[in-house]
């Protein structure tokens, strides 16, 4: 083998591993990309998710507060009308 054609050899395959060493390091940008992308889904998703949970916890304590005092009145009402303290 001459070396011109040595020299024709090693720089294809060098062009080839550099092509192939691209093509590498873009799938590995591409799957970190898309790993990213997830990832910040699922960080929206769960602070969409705990403000929907904070709302519900809200809605829930105020009803159970509503339920608190109609039974306090409700208790204070009976209470006066035993005593007949009532204003009827």
């Amino acid at each position: 083998m001459s070396s011109m054609q040595q020299s024709f050899n090693a720089g294809q395959t060098q062009g080839n591993a550099q092509a192939k060493t691209e093509e590498c390091l873009d799938s590995v940008k591409h799957t970190a990309s898309a790993a990213a992308d997830k990832a910040h889904q699922a960080a929206n998703s769960s602070g969409q998710q705990a403000q929907e949970n904070k709302e519900q916890a809200a809605g829930f304590l105020q009803q159970t507060g509503e339920q608190v005092k109609n039974m306090a009145q409700g208790a204070m009402d009976s209470v006066k009308q035993t005593l007949g303290m009532d204003k009827k």
